[in-house]
């Protein structure tokens, strides 16, 4: 391996110990219920994030709530050695996709039927470090 593409190769394994993400795959809510939450939490810090998730009303704050505390592990598991606190961690990116859909029929009058979408999404979290990325 070359000069260059080690350095370049140790640059980039730097930036990705700094980011962490998680990701929730076939979650049964459809995705415009669950971005009317993620969007709430979009470039806000973990703490302040928690806490808005904590007391949101809606069922879909709880699901990403639980999303953020695996994000947070999985930072920790890369970064063992320095503290949430210091990290000064952030919600980089919050994206939310649709994923499957079941579809069912519903009998309606004169023998017509109604199509009814049972909508899923998945969402992807990642959180990011405002202290490594100004050094």
């Amino acid at each position: 391996m070359g000069v260059r593409k080690k350095q370049m190769a140790e640059r980039i394994k730097a930036e990705k110990k700094q980011i962490a993400f998680a990701k929730l795959n076939n979650c049964p809510t459809s995705p415009r219920k669950m971005r009317l939450v993620a969007d709430l939490v979009r470039g806000v810090k973990v703490e302040k994030a928690l806490a808005i998730l904590r007391f949101n009303p809606k069922e879909a704050s709880r699901k990403l709530e639980k999303l953020l505390l695996s994000a947070l592990a999985n930072w920790q598991a890369k970064n063992e050695d320095a503290s949430v606190e210091d990290a000064d961690l952030f919600v980089k990116e919050i994206r939310v996709d649709g994923g499957s859909m079941l579809k069912r029929l519903r009998p309606a009058p004169q023998g017509r039927a109604h199509r009814i979408r049972k909508r899923s999404n998945h969402v992807t979290l990642v959180l990011g470090s405002n202290n490594n990325i100004e050094s």
